[in-house]
Protein backbone atom coordinates (compact mmCIF):
# COMPACT_ATOMS: atom_id res chain seq x y z
CA UNK A 1 0.00 0.00 0.00
CA UNK A 2 1.66 3.25 -1.27
CA UNK A 3 0.64 6.40 0.92
CA UNK A 4 0.37 9.85 -1.49
CA UNK A 5 3.23 12.24 -0.49
CA UNK A 6 2.43 14.50 2.16
CA UNK A 7 3.05 17.49 0.27
CA UNK A 8 0.58 16.82 -2.56
CA UNK A 9 -2.38 16.90 -0.50
CA UNK A 10 -4.76 20.07 -0.34
CA UNK A 11 -4.24 21.44 3.03
CA UNK A 12 -7.62 22.55 5.41
CA UNK A 13 -6.30 25.92 4.73
CA UNK A 14 -6.60 25.36 1.02
CA UNK A 15 -10.55 24.99 1.55
CA UNK A 16 -10.90 27.83 4.42
CA UNK A 17 -11.09 30.42 1.57
CA UNK A 18 -13.27 32.23 -0.44
CA UNK A 19 -15.48 29.59 -2.17
CA UNK A 20 -15.76 31.22 -5.28
CA UNK A 21 -11.49 31.11 -5.79
CA UNK A 22 -11.63 27.69 -3.92
CA UNK A 23 -13.46 26.45 -6.90
CA UNK A 24 -11.93 27.67 -9.67
CA UNK A 25 -8.25 26.82 -8.05
CA UNK A 26 -9.73 23.12 -7.76
CA UNK A 27 -9.96 22.88 -11.81
CA UNK A 28 -6.84 20.90 -12.45
CA UNK A 29 -6.65 19.64 -9.32
CA UNK A 30 -6.53 15.95 -8.41
CA UNK A 31 -9.70 13.38 -7.07
CA UNK A 32 -7.77 10.45 -5.59
CA UNK A 33 -9.94 7.79 -4.62
CA UNK A 34 -7.91 4.14 -3.60
CA UNK A 35 -10.00 1.23 -3.62
CA UNK A 36 -7.93 -2.14 -2.72
CA UNK A 37 -4.50 -1.58 -3.81
CA UNK A 38 -6.01 0.24 -7.03
CA UNK A 39 -5.01 4.40 -6.92
CA UNK A 40 -7.24 6.39 -9.15
CA UNK A 41 -5.91 10.16 -9.89
CA UNK A 42 -9.07 11.77 -11.91
CA UNK A 43 -8.77 15.67 -13.07
CA UNK A 44 -10.99 17.75 -11.50
CA UNK A 45 -12.63 19.59 -15.02
CA UNK A 46 -16.12 21.32 -13.96
CA UNK A 47 -17.12 22.14 -10.29
CA UNK A 48 -19.85 24.16 -8.79
CA UNK A 49 -19.86 26.42 -5.87
CA UNK A 50 -22.60 26.86 -3.18
CA UNK A 51 -23.13 29.42 -0.56
CA UNK A 52 -24.71 30.29 2.47
CA UNK A 53 -28.06 30.51 3.34
CA UNK A 54 -28.82 33.41 0.86
CA UNK A 55 -28.13 31.25 -2.29
CA UNK A 56 -31.49 29.37 -2.86
CA UNK A 57 -29.71 26.73 -4.26
CA UNK A 58 -27.99 25.73 -1.47
CA UNK A 59 -29.03 23.20 0.86
CA UNK A 60 -28.48 25.63 3.60
CA UNK A 61 -30.61 27.71 2.36
CA UNK A 62 -33.28 25.97 4.55
CA UNK A 63 -31.10 26.24 7.62
CA UNK A 64 -29.22 24.27 9.44
CA UNK A 65 -30.44 20.56 9.56
CA UNK A 66 -29.76 16.86 10.04
CA UNK A 67 -28.96 16.86 6.19
CA UNK A 68 -27.05 20.24 5.85
CA UNK A 69 -25.10 20.19 9.39
CA UNK A 70 -21.54 18.76 8.04
CA UNK A 71 -21.76 22.14 5.53
CA UNK A 72 -21.73 24.34 9.03
CA UNK A 73 -18.28 22.33 9.99
CA UNK A 74 -14.80 22.61 9.18
CA UNK A 75 -13.73 23.54 5.82
CA UNK A 76 -11.88 20.07 3.88
CA UNK A 77 -14.53 17.17 4.77
CA UNK A 78 -16.83 15.73 2.25
CA UNK A 79 -20.74 16.62 1.89
CA UNK A 80 -22.22 13.44 0.25
CA UNK A 81 -25.94 13.00 -0.45
CA UNK A 82 -28.52 11.78 -2.54
CA UNK A 83 -30.15 12.79 -5.25
CA UNK A 84 -32.72 11.45 -6.87
CA UNK A 85 -33.29 8.19 -5.20
CA UNK A 86 -30.57 7.33 -6.81
CA UNK A 87 -27.07 8.91 -7.09
CA UNK A 88 -24.62 10.53 -4.85
CA UNK A 89 -23.14 13.65 -4.98
CA UNK A 90 -19.91 14.53 -3.85
CA UNK A 91 -18.94 17.87 -2.16
CA UNK A 92 -15.83 19.63 -0.47
CA UNK A 93 -17.27 22.07 2.48
CA UNK A 94 -15.20 25.65 1.87
CA UNK A 95 -14.59 28.54 4.13
CA UNK A 96 -15.37 28.89 7.95
CA UNK A 97 -16.82 27.04 10.58
CA UNK A 98 -20.32 27.91 11.24
CA UNK A 99 -20.55 29.43 7.50
CA UNK A 100 -22.35 27.05 5.27
CA UNK A 101 -20.52 26.81 2.00
CA UNK A 102 -19.31 24.32 -0.69
CA UNK A 103 -18.21 23.12 -3.90
CA UNK A 104 -19.98 20.26 -6.10
CA UNK A 105 -17.77 18.15 -8.20
CA UNK A 106 -19.25 17.89 -11.68
CA UNK A 107 -16.89 16.36 -13.94
CA UNK A 108 -13.73 14.29 -13.76
CA UNK A 109 -10.66 13.28 -16.25
CA UNK A 110 -9.25 9.74 -15.74
CA UNK A 111 -6.66 8.80 -18.21
CA UNK A 112 -7.49 5.98 -20.89
CA UNK A 113 -11.54 6.34 -19.76
CA UNK A 114 -14.15 7.42 -22.14
CA UNK A 115 -14.82 11.56 -20.41
CA UNK A 116 -18.68 10.11 -20.75
CA UNK A 117 -18.36 8.08 -18.34
CA UNK A 118 -17.55 11.08 -15.50
CA UNK A 119 -18.97 13.91 -17.02
CA UNK A 120 -21.03 14.31 -14.54
CA UNK A 121 -21.98 14.91 -10.52
CA UNK A 122 -23.60 11.29 -10.36
CA UNK A 123 -21.20 9.47 -13.17
CA UNK A 124 -18.05 10.22 -11.39
CA UNK A 125 -19.17 9.05 -7.86
CA UNK A 126 -20.40 5.95 -9.45
CA UNK A 127 -17.22 5.45 -11.40
CA UNK A 128 -15.14 6.07 -8.13
CA UNK A 129 -17.46 4.50 -5.85
CA UNK A 130 -18.12 7.46 -3.81
CA UNK A 131 -21.19 7.12 -1.67
CA UNK A 132 -22.81 8.38 1.53
CA UNK A 133 -19.76 6.35 3.50
CA UNK A 134 -18.14 9.84 3.02
CA UNK A 135 -20.33 12.14 4.18
CA UNK A 136 -18.19 14.36 6.67
CA UNK A 137 -14.86 12.01 5.81
CA UNK A 138 -11.87 14.45 5.95
CA UNK A 139 -10.42 14.84 2.37
CA UNK A 140 -6.95 16.30 4.16
CA UNK A 141 -6.02 13.02 5.51
CA UNK A 142 -4.45 11.01 2.36
CA UNK A 143 -6.83 8.05 3.14
CA UNK A 144 -8.96 6.40 0.58
CA UNK A 145 -10.58 9.72 -0.54
CA UNK A 146 -8.76 13.04 -1.29
CA UNK A 147 -7.36 16.09 -3.46
CA UNK A 148 -4.11 16.64 -4.30
CA UNK A 149 -2.44 19.67 -5.64
CA UNK A 150 -2.56 19.50 -9.69
CA UNK A 151 -1.49 21.27 -12.70
CA UNK A 152 -2.13 25.35 -13.01
CA UNK A 153 -4.79 26.22 -15.14
CA UNK A 154 -4.51 29.47 -17.01
CA UNK A 155 -7.91 31.71 -16.01
CA UNK A 156 -8.10 32.06 -20.10
CA UNK A 157 -9.00 28.60 -19.84
CA UNK A 158 -11.41 28.58 -17.63
CA UNK A 159 -14.88 29.10 -18.62
CA UNK A 160 -17.77 30.31 -16.00
CA UNK A 161 -21.14 29.76 -16.70
CA UNK A 162 -24.60 29.43 -14.63
CA UNK A 163 -25.07 25.71 -12.25
CA UNK A 164 -27.04 23.03 -13.84
CA UNK A 165 -30.37 21.99 -12.91
CA UNK A 166 -31.42 24.89 -10.48
CA UNK A 167 -34.52 26.44 -11.92
CA UNK A 168 -35.98 26.41 -8.37
CA UNK A 169 -33.51 28.63 -6.85
CA UNK A 170 -35.10 32.27 -8.64
CA UNK A 171 -32.51 34.41 -8.82
CA UNK A 172 -30.14 33.02 -8.06
CA UNK A 173 -30.03 30.22 -10.77
CA UNK A 174 -28.77 33.64 -12.73
CA UNK A 175 -25.06 33.54 -10.41
CA UNK A 176 -21.99 32.77 -12.66
CA UNK A 177 -20.66 30.06 -10.20
CA UNK A 178 -19.97 27.25 -12.26
CA UNK A 179 -16.52 26.69 -13.19
CA UNK A 180 -15.04 24.71 -15.64
CA UNK A 181 -12.34 23.87 -18.05
CA UNK A 182 -12.70 25.11 -21.72
CA UNK A 183 -11.63 21.84 -23.49
CA UNK A 184 -14.50 20.18 -21.32
CA UNK A 185 -17.42 22.08 -22.04
CA UNK A 186 -20.86 20.02 -22.64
Amino acid sequence: MRKPSKGKILSRKFYERDTLKVAQDLLGCFLVRKIGRKIIRAKITDVEAYIGEEDLACHASKGRTARTEIMYGAAGHAYVYLIYGMYDILNVITEKKDFPAAVMFRGIEVEGVDYKKTNGPGKLTQFLKIDRKFKGWDLTKGEELWIERGIGIPKDKIKIGKRVGIDYAGHCKHYLWRFYLSSYSR
